[in-house]
């Protein structure tokens, strides 16, 4: 990027936000804080009303604002790949709201950005898993549960627990959601339970904002999402599959923890990261006859007893 771009793609960083930190500039672009301070100056220097304050940040003065900028064709793109992830994996609130902000987009691009992404659309896809429903999202109240965190108001849910396989009704104060594996979550405290709970959101049947709203400060979204992580204990696991059935594992190896494989010759050395060493044996037994644990020893013993179990129930 030369220094005209990047000038101009800072100065529309600085309108992004209310604060940005000279070190969020230099991440971005790769440059030194030296390079941040010269850029910044240059932007002064044009006339642009910069307040930067030591150890804060930059901010440009209220009601400064440039005409509406005009998007590369590869930010169209990417704009548009985006729309195709919020169509299949968001609610319906969040993706009409998407549709309208893509209009606008849209709008602004000169005709050439315009037919190329007409041309581009059609090539474009996310596919839907068969073996999963895609109705779980429709109804995911997203934007009414973002509404309730930006106002700190009590959200009253009801709530279906597959624990305990009943509904309960619930105040929460809502912290923040998380889009993992097929569902989206929200990590909310919980006024029943007097503690902080993750709740999955398509287990809400009902969910209403109040005009309560809560002073609390709760800790930030990132803090739990790294305790979380923190406290899922993971267990490497490596077999080895002969290459003739590699083909009919599919999909099916992402979602049990695949994270590498090493060609041996006639067999595949796969490496996992499971969450679970019984739900991994449940699915290594669909194949593995054409397949043998190289490690660890635990899971050896835990697909023995299944298989053991299995056994007693067909004789």
């Amino acid at each position: 990027m030369n220094r005209i771009d990047r000038v101009t793609a800072i100065l529309i960083q600085l309108q992004s936000k209310r604060v940005v930190k000279a070190q969020e500039i230099a991440d971005r672009f790769s440059i030194s804080l030296r390079t941040v301070y010269r850029d910044i100056k240059t932007l002064e220097e044009a006339g642009i009303p910069i307040i930067g304050e030591a150890g804060i940040g930059y901010t440009i003065l209220e009601g400064y604002r440039l005409p509406p900028v005009m998007f590369t064709k590869e930010e169209a793109v990417a704009m548009l790949t985006a729309e195709k992830m919020v169509e299949k994996l968001t609610d319906i609130s969040t993706r009409k709201m998407f549709q309208a902000s893509m209009f606008k987009i849209r709008s602004v691009l000169r005709l050439t950005e315009r037919d190329h992404l007409e041309n581009l659309e059609q090539h474009i896809a996310v596919v839907e898993s068969p073996y999963f429903s895609n109705h779980k999202n429709e109804t995911a109240y997203l934007q009414d549960i973002l509404k309730a965190i930006a106002g700190k108001q009590l959200l009253a849910i009801s709530y279906f627990a597959e624990h305990s396989q009943q509904y309960s009704n619930r105040d929460i104060e809502p912290v923040g959601i998380f889009f993992m594996g097929r569902y989206w979550y929200l990590i909310a405290w919980c006024c029943l339970r007097n503690d902080y709970r993750t709740f999955r959101v398509d287990h809400i049947s009902e969910l209403s904002i109040t005009t309560t709203r809560f002073n609390k400060e709760h800790p930030s979204l990132q803090s739990f999402l790294s305790k979380i992580s923190r406290e899922k204990e993971l267990h490497t696991i490596v077999i080895r599959v002969q290459k003739s059935v590699i083909k009919y594992l599919g999909e099916q190896k992402y979602y049990n923890g695949y994270v590498s494989q090493k060609d041996l010759g006639d067999t595949i050395e796969m490496t996992f990261l499971a969450g679970s060493l019984e739900g991994f044996s449940r699915w290594y037994m669909l194949f593995g006859e054409w397949a043998e644990i190289v490690s660890p020893r635990e899971l050896t013993g835990i697909v023995t007893k299944n298989l053991s179990a299995l056994q007693k129930k067909l004789s």
